[in-house]
C-alpha cells in the first residue's frame, strides 16, 4: 500500500468512524427519553432521532464521495423500514451532493484533452448541474454549436476508492449504520466488485454509445449519444439531456408516473435480452422524464454483458416457470446458471416459494400496482440467509449485476407505485414468446423496431406523431 492511500485511508477512516461515534452517541443520550415514554411519543422520538441520523449521513458521506457516498445511496433505496423522511434526506446523495471547484474540474479537463474548457468550448459553465460519488457534470455549448454535458472524474478518486476498499472494518460499521438490517458482506463483494469499474470513462463512454445507438428513435427511451473527440479516460461529453428529476416527477400525476415506469421496464429488459448488456445502476438520480412517459437514461459505469451461455439459463429459468409452469426445468435451469447446487436437499417446492418472489410479477396476467412492500419484501428475500435454501444457493459472479434489477429497479417502481400489466409487458419482450402489443407505447416500439429493421423512418411515438429514425 502506497503512503498516499495509506495516508488516506486514515484521514477518510477517521471522518467515517467520527460519523458512526456521533450516531451511536445521539442513540445513547436519547436513550432515557425513549425508555421514559411509550406509545405514539415514543415512535416519534425514534422518527426524529433516525431522521437527524440521515442528515448527518447524507451531509458526511456525500460531501466524501466514493464507496462511502455509494453507501448511503444504497441505503436510500434498499433498506427496509426507512419511514419517508429519511428516505426522503437520504435521496439526497441520489441526485446531487456538493461538487469539486470550478478549477478543479478545469484542471482535470486541461490534462486529459489539452486545453483549458473555456478554449475547447464554445460556452462552458463553471457551476456543475450534477455531482456524484465519482465524478460531476457541467453543461458547454461545443464549437460547432452542439449543446453538450461534460462529465469530470474526480481527481484523485481512484487513490481515495482504494484506500475505502482497504478499510474494511470501517465500511462494515458504516453499512450496519446505513443499512441495519442488510448482510453487509454481501453488500462490500457487490461494492469490490463493481466499483472499479465506474472509473474507466473510456469503457462507460463506449457502452453508453452502443446503448444510445441500439435505442436511437426509440419513441420513449433516449440514450445521450458521445462526442468522441472531447472524452477521455476521466472527461465523457456527451450530448445535453435535459427532463425533470425522479423527485419533480413524483408530483405528476399517476398516469404520468405509469408510463415512465413502462418505459423504464422496457428499457432494462429489452436491453438484457435483445443487447444481451444490462445498465447495472437503476438508481433514480440516473433519469431524467419527460411526460408521455419518455425518459432519458444516465450513466454506463456498470454495464454488464452477457455471453449466449450466460443468458440461455435466464430465459430457461422464466420460460420454465412463468410460461410452461414447469417447477422441475426451473429447478434445472437454476442449477444450469449455477444458483442452486446440484442434488441439493431442499424440495423443489420450497425453491420455486423461495425463488417465484423474483417473478411475482409476471407469473400473472392483469394489472398489478409495484408497492415499496413488494420491493422491500424482494430485498429482504435476496439477504434472508436464514432460510433452508441459503445453504445452497449461490450467486455466480456473472450474475452478481443482475441482482440490482431485484433490489434496484423494483425500489424504483415500487417507490413510483407503479401499475400495469407486467405479464403483457414481458411477453412482448420475451424472446421465446414475442407477443403483440399491450399498450400504445407497445404500438409505437413495434414501429420503431420494424423501421430499424428497414432503414425507413417510422411512426415510432407513442403520441402517433412521426419521428425520423434515428433521432432520440
Amino acid at each position: 500500500m502506497s503512503n498516499e492511500t495509506s495516508r488516506l485511508r486514515l484521514t477518510r477512516g477517521l471522518s467515517a468512524a467520527r460519523l458512526a461515534a456521533r450516531s451511536g452517541g445521539r442513540y445513547a443520550a436519547s436513550a432515557p427519553r425513549l425508555f421514559a415514554t411509550a406509545g405514539e411519543r415514543r415512535q416519534q422520538l425514534r422518527n426524529d432521532l433516525a431522521l437527524r441520523t440521515a442528515e448527518d449521513i447524507a451531509d458526511t458521506l456525500g460531501s466524501m464521495k466514493g464507496v462511502l457516498m455509494k453507501i448511503g445511496q444504497l441505503a436510500s433505496y434498499v433498506d427496509d423500514g426507512l419511514n419517508p423522511q429519511v428516505r426522503r434526506t437520504l435521496s439526497r446523495l441520489q441526485d446531487s451532493v456538493p461538487p469539486m471547484s470550478a478549477e478543479l474540474a478545469a484542471q482535470v479537463i486541461s490534462e486529459d484533452l489539452g486545453e483549458h474548457p473555456d478554449a475547447l468550448f464554445r460556452q462552458w459553465d463553471p457551476q456543475a448541474i450534477a455531482a456524484a460519488s465519482i465524478g460531476q457534470v457541467h453543461r458547454a455549448i461545443t464549437r460547432d454549436g452542439l449543446a453538450v454535458a461534460v462529465k469530470v472524474q474526480y481527481p484523485g478518486i481512484k487513490e481515495t476508492i482504494e484506500a475505502d476498499l482497504g478499510n474494511v472494518a470501517l465500511i462494515k460499521r458504516l453499512l450496519k449504520l446505513a443499512a441495519p438490517k442488510q448482510d453487509v458482506d454481501g453488500l462490500i463483494a457487490e461494492l469490490r466488485l463493481r466499483i472499479t469499474e465506474e472509473l474507466d470513462y473510456e469503457r462507460e463512454a463506449a457502452s453508453q454509445q452502443r446503448f444510445a445507438d441500439y435505442f436511437a428513435g426509440h419513441p420513449t427511451i433516449e440514450v445521450p449519444g458521445i462526442v468522441a473527440g472531447l472524452s477521455s479516460a476521466r472527461v465523457i461529453t456527451s450530448e445535453l439531456a435535459t427532463g425533470a428529476r425522479f423527485a419533480e416527477m413524483m408530483t405528476w400525476p399517476q398516469e404520468e408516473k405509469d408510463l415512465a415506469a413502462e418505459t423504464i421496464y422496457r428499457y432494462t429488459f429489452r436491453s438484457l435480452y435483445e443487447m444481451h448488456s444490462f445498465n447495472g445502476d437503476p438508481h433514480p438520480g440516473n433519469y431524467l422524464f419527460n411526460p408521455g412517459g419518455r425518459v432519458t437514461f444516465l450513466d454506463y459505469g456498470l454495464v454488464k454483458d452477457f455471453t449466449p451461455d450466460e443468458l440461455a439459463p435466464l430465459v430457461a429459468m422464466v420460460r420454465h416457470l412463468c410460461v410452461e409452469d414447469d417447477p422441475e426445468g426451473f429447478r434445472r435451469a437454476m442449477v444450469d446458471a449455477g444458483f442452486l447446487v446440484p442434488g441439493a436437499p431442499i424440495s423443489t417446492d420450497q425453491v420455486v416459494e423461495h425463488m417465484g418472489v423474483f417473478y411475482h410479477t409476471v407469473r400473472t396476467r392483469g394489472r398489478q400496482k409495484m408497492s415499496g412492500e413488494y420491493a422491500s419484501m424482494v430485498a429482504r428475500r435476496y439477504f434472508d440467509f436464514g432460510n433452508p435454501l441459503a445453504a445452497y444457493a449461490n450467486i455466480p459472479r456473472s450474475y452478481v449485476i443482475l441482482q440490482r434489477i431485484n433490489i434496484g429497479l423494483f425500489a424504483v417502481l415500487g417507490d413510483m407505485a407503479a401499475t400495469g400489466d407486467w405479464r403483457a409487458l414481458a411477453e412482448e419482450i420475451w424472446p421465446f414468446v414475442q407477443a403483440p402489443p399491450s399498450t400504445p407505447m407497445g404500438e409505437a416500439e413495434r414501429a420503431w423496431r420494424a423501421s430499424r429493421r428497414t432503414g425507413e423512418p417510422g411512426d415510432t411515438r407513442a403520441d402517433g406523431h412521426a419521428e425520423p429514425a434515428g433521432q432520440g
